[in-house]
């Protein structure tokens, strides 16, 4: 009888007396499996405890990643900001530096002129004159875009890589800008005592409208055969305002052959532009304009396949590109 135990019940003093008996055998392995089954729950608990601790890390680093990497675009934007501000200002220079007969290229852009491509045409000219017979030439090879400072990483590249090219491309930033501080200060002592041939410099857009052909070589829409452009088409409505982009006398009104309604206008310092096919003359002969005066209205007369303004602009009796003068 060692090897059990006995359980004695006892209802109440009426009730006969219960005996159970036990295997001792049986109790400790029932111990051992509820210990068991204890420390099992309890390990169980714990991993549960470190799991969500764990995951509750996982979206913390998670979210700390996402921040760092919208840091690092907000930053690669930015820094192509002032890039573009930077490649902004050298063509403000470029313009300048060629206005005051100083080294320098072309550039485009306006708020009021959008570049569509060659859909209005009118007469066919020589480089460095007004009218002449069709050449032929080589299609202009169009424009050389601008190299990008600000590297793009690659697709799936990290935070590290990221930030280690921005890094690289904010020390470029900071050469070029350098650079640009000191040429700019080196413009405006060349600058000293210009101020009268800036005014009459042609800086603005005489119309609002579509620059549909450019100074240069392109396909006559009249022959189809490459022939020189020597200014500026702007297509518009019929009536837009045309105005003058600097100071100066009317030298020229009235009919001018293929141009149609004619318009010139001497500025000094050499500088004088032209306005072909226009509709209306609004000014008169020997007057003084003012940048911004409207001085007529565009229309289709001469030359011409649709209502556009024909611009040009001459320095020494040269024809030059009219966007080398445009600042707006």
């Amino acid at each position: 009888m060692m090897d059990r135990f006995s359980l004695i019940v006892v209802s109440d003093e009426t009730s006969p007396v219960r005996r159970f008996e036990i295997r001792k055998d049986l109790v400790r392995k029932g111990l051992w499996a509820a210990g068991l089954a204890v420390l099992l729950g309890i390990a169980g608990t714990l991993d549960y405890v470190r799991l969500r601790i764990d995951n509750r890390e996982l979206d913390g680093l998670r979210k700390e990643t996402a921040e760092r990497r919208a840091q690092v675009a907000e930053f690669q934007q930015k820094l192509e900001g002032v890039d573009h501000k930077l490649t902004q200002l050298q063509e403000f220079e470029r313009k300048i530096r060629i206005i005051a007969n100083l080294p320098g290229s072309a550039a485009t852009g306006g708020a009021d002129v959008t570049a569509v491509g060659s859909e209005v045409g009118d007469i066919g000219e020589k480089p460095g004159g007004e009218g002449g017979p069709e050449e032929t030439f080589p299609a202009d090879p169009g424009e050389v875009p601008t190299e990008r400072r600000v590297p793009r990483p690659p697709e799936g590249a990290d935070v590290g890589k990221r930030v280690s090219l921005l890094r690289q491309a904010a020390e470029t930033l900071g050469v070029v800008a350098e650079g640009q501080a000191a040429s700019l200060s080196d413009l405006v002592k060349a600058l000293e005592g210009k101020q009268e041939f800036l005014a009459a410099s042609p800086s603005i857009w005489p119309a609002k409208g579509w620059l549909t052909s450019r100074y240069g070589y392109r396909v006559s829409p009249f022959t189809g055969k490459p022939q020189f452009h020597a200014g500026l088409d702007i297509a518009g409505a019929p009536g837009t305002q045309v105005i003058a982009p600097a100071r100066g006398r009317v030298v020229f009104t009235g009919p001018r052959g293929p141009m149609g309604n004619c318009v010139v206008i001497d500025h000094g310092h050499g500088v004088r532009t032209q306005y072909g096919h226009n509709d209306k003359i609004l000014v008169k002969l020997g007057q003084m304009v003012e940048r911004g005066d409207p001085i007529a209205t565009l229309g289709n007369t001469g030359r011409s396949t649709g209502p556009h303004l024909h611009y040009v602009v001459e320095v020494l009796g040269k024809t030059k590109d009219p966007l080398d003068f445009i600042f707006d």
